[in-house]
């Protein structure tokens, strides 16, 4: 009985490819900037195509608490509007200042997560 076995990556042709210590630390570095596996960044270059590297987890994963440190004030800030009881014995225009500043410090912490991603899009 002939059996055929279905060619796959593992099964299939591998290349050995000396390098210089320099040389495999520069490959292996932009392997992880393309958030690829050495094998699958090498593939692609010796195939021709365009690497396209993505942001680093590192930043992501900032970015995330951040965005949801945001979310929880946000939510704060609705909760705290919301209880008229305590609002009622609140002075207005200190009211007023209070929930501008909390609105300012968002915008400037949403600029600044922007102007993050932009940058480091920009050097990949």
């Amino acid at each position: 009985m002939d059996r055929k076995i279905a060619t796959t990556r593992k099964n299939g042709r591998h290349l050995r490819v000396p390098v210089l210590p320099e040389e495999e630390e520069a490959i292996k570095t932009k392997a992880r900037q393309a958030g690829l596996s050495v094998a699958a960044y090498l593939r692609n270059v010796g195939m021709g195509y365009q690497i396209k590297g993505v942001i680093d987890a590192e930043l992501v994963g900032e970015l995330a608490k951040i965005n949801a440190d945001q979310g929880r004030l946000g939510g704060l800030l609705k909760l705290w509007l919301t209880n008229s009881e305590k609002l009622g014995t609140q002075d207005p225009d200190h009211l007023r200042r209070v929930i501008y500043g909390a609105l300012d410090r968002i915008v400037t912490i949403q600029s600044g997560m922007l102007k993050l991603v932009t940058e480091r899009r920009s050097k990949i």
